[in-house]
């Protein structure tokens, strides 16, 4: 008689299993068009009526995630969605894509993991998998999910239902790297959780790596977004010595990048902005100070990149000094207020911070951003104003803070008026309309 692994490998590998994704943001509604794509029945479970609706009508509200796909999947009938957390015994594989933001102190907040696994807890039954994708600290499915789950029915975990943690890696607006080609991370709590997991997102992805336990797993998604912030954290002090220096960042960052080994190229920016790398590495010093110990440069890169937006704020003001004016009274425009390029998210966006920097200084802010045409910010409204010759011209000084493509860049650059340009794009315009193409290019 077969085992329930067994059997589930088999109604998965058949398409014949059902998959449930708990959360339908940026990284769950990808991960259920993909799945359903694949040929699954995909029932997705949300807290958002608005989310619902939409895609019940076969629209998207994730900009990488194209209305038609959606549409596609609606139609055929293998992508719905509910508010009812109750029909999650509906579902053979549970994949849990909910937030993890931090709390006002800085530490975890995994009230929206747990509130996910007791709906799983009130409803679970034999034959199930439930795979962890939020981002979170070392520990927590074993340590929160569980005890929860394995108390639910007097289930055995391995034997009756299987758990397992597998990272998402979602890079929103990029264009190479989707779901189904990023190799996909998991562990399981037992071998054959991980077998499970292993045999689901391999119908979906190209390239499944299995690591030893569900501690592995999540520490390597820490691992990946804490290397970015320190690496970022590295190129942003750099900026701050190239400026005291008097020498140009991004020309000793071009010069180093020729270097075929030993280097990896990282830029200067703004601040940190998104979900993930401002707040990944907190989870993993949050959970290392409760086995007393500092992790001292994970630190030391997240309070360098936090102090970026003053930076950007007090090169603004360095800016309008030289044209004798101060900040209260003067007018700044901000291009681009997501939190990077080309999409439409402002989660902990640095352009926040430095609007707020400069308003508490009496500037008058305005901002232009194709993807975000109105922001509440801090109790205010904003709205995205057009860019043209009039807006540029009244401003007195601009600030790009995120390098949207398809924005009039000439524009800002042919008005002469005074520009703090913090991702280099009017420097890597000039630079590319200057370098002579070569064959192979």
């Amino acid at each position: 008689m077969a085992t329930v692994a067994e059997s589930l490998i088999k109604k998965i590998e058949g398409r014949e299993a059902r998959v449930g994704v708990v959360g339908l943001g940026y990284v769950g509604l990808p991960l259920a068009v993909e799945f359903a794509r694949a040929g699954f029945s995909v029932l997705g479970f949300e807290v958002s009526s608005e989310k619902v609706e939409a895609l019940v009508q076969g629209r998207s509200y994730v900009r990488d995630v194209p209305d038609e796909q959606v549409a596609a999947a609606v139609e055929a009938g293998r992508l719905t969605a509910t508010l009812d957390y109750d029909r999650l015994s509906e579902v053979d594989a549970i994949c849990i894509c909910v937030p993890t933001p931090l709390g006002k102190t800085g530490d975890p907040d995994v009230s929206f993991i747990m509130s996910a696994t007791e709906s799983i807890r009130r409803t679970i039954r034999q034959g199930q998998i439930i795979v962890l994708e939020s981002t979170t600290y070392p520990g927590t499915t074993r340590e929160l999910l569980l005890p929860a789950l394995s108390d639910a029915g007097r289930l055995t975990v391995g034997v009756d239902f299987f758990l397992a943690f597998s990272p998402e890696r979602v890079d929103p607006s990029n264009p190479v790297w989707k779901i189904n080609n990023t190799p996909k991370v998991v562990g399981g709590i037992t071998p054959a959780c991980t077998q499970v997991t292993e045999a689901l997102y391999s119908t979906i992805i190209g390239r499944v790596i299995v690591v030893s336990s569900t501690e592995s797993a999540e520490l390597t998604k820490l691992l990946e977004n804490t290397f970015r912030s320190v690496n970022i954290a590295l190129a942003n002090e750099m900026q701050v010595v190239c400026d005291k220096l008097g020498v140009d960042v991004w020309e000793v960052i071009g010069a180093a990048e020729t270097k075929p080994f030993g280097f990896m190229k990282f830029t200067p920016g703004p601040g940190l902005g998104g979900h993930c790398i401002p707040v990944d590495p907190h989870y993993l010093s949050w959970k290392m100070r409760t086995l007393d110990y500092k992790t001292r440069l994970v630190e030391l890169a997240s309070e360098i990149n936090a102090e970026m937006p003053r930076y950007v704020s007090a090169k603004t003001a360095d800016l309008l000094n030289e044209q004798g004016k101060p900040v209260k009274g003067s007018t700044v425009l901000v291009v681009g207020v997501a939190y990077k390029r080309d999409t439409d998210d402002t989660r902990e966006s640095p352009a926040l911070d430095v609007i707020q920097l400069l308003a508490e200084k009496g500037a008058e802010v305005r901002y232009h951003d194709p993807l975000v045409p109105a922001l509440r910010h801090e109790g205010k409204d904003l709205e995205s104003l057009p860019l043209d010759d009039r807006l540029v011209a009244e401003s007195d000084v601009v600030v790009i803070v995120t390098d949207h493509s398809g924005i009039d860049y000439d524009l800002i650059r042919r008005s002469g008026r005074p520009v703090l340009d913090t991702r280099n794009v009017l420097g890597r315009a000039v630079r590319e309309a200057t370098t002579p193409v070569t064959a192979g290019d």
